[in-house]
């Protein structure tokens, strides 16, 4: 997975709340264990109509280049487990999401694919709701938000972190860590 250490970007709102892990990406979309490809279903049942066209959800006006941190409504990614959802979210072009509450098994499953999802309180969240388009910087170093005067603190699993910002899931640590554990089996020996 990419690395991760600070990002600046223009803020996505989505207020809707309780957005749960089919409305991010419909079921039917799961059939695949490849990552490739799933930009199209992210939010697919709000962005296309029963025919396949483009709706006029706002989403379909997301320059994803320059909106990467998605501002999303209380009790996000519940629902469901499906790791699709974060990569999903990451295919569409988003690689942070904020709100003031993140469902835990989503929360988990963005963590060890790339998504950085961060929980904040509800006055920076309402204030971060109030300036969509806002450009925001999220320093994962830190641990920071900052946006427009204002710096803001968040807190993330310090192990979740250390792979986030080395660019490494939990398996690549482990296989990092081989010749440590050769050596400690050898002496065991």
């Amino acid at each position: 997975m990419d690395a991760f250490g600070k990002l600046t970007s223009k803020t996505f709102v989505l207020p809707d709340e309780n957005i749960d892990t089919d409305q991010i990406i419909p079921a039917r979309f799961l059939t695949t264990t490849s990552r490739d490809g799933l930009a199209d279903g992210c939010f697919h049942d709000w962005r296309f109509d029963g025919s396949g066209k483009l709706t006029a959800h706002p989403l379909n006006d997301v320059d994803t280049s320059s909106y990467q941190v998605l501002i999303a409504g209380d009790n996000f990614g519940c629902g469901s487990s499906r790791e699709h959802a974060p990569w999903a979210l990451l295919a569409f072009g988003f690689r942070v999401v904020i709100s003031t509450e993140i469902a835990d098994i989503f929360r988990s499953n963005s963590l060890k694919n790339g998504l950085l999802p961060v929980t904040v309180s509800e006055e920076l969240h309402q204030q971060l709701m109030e300036h969509a388009g806002e450009e925001v910087t999220v320093d994962l170093e830190e641990m920071t938000i900052r946006h427009g005067n204002h710096v803001s603190s968040f807190e993330i699993e310090p192990f979740a972190r250390q792979c986030l910002l080395a660019g490494k899931d939990s398996l690549d640590v482990l296989i990092d860590a081989i010749p440590q554990i050769e050596e400690y089996e050898a002496q065991r020996a």
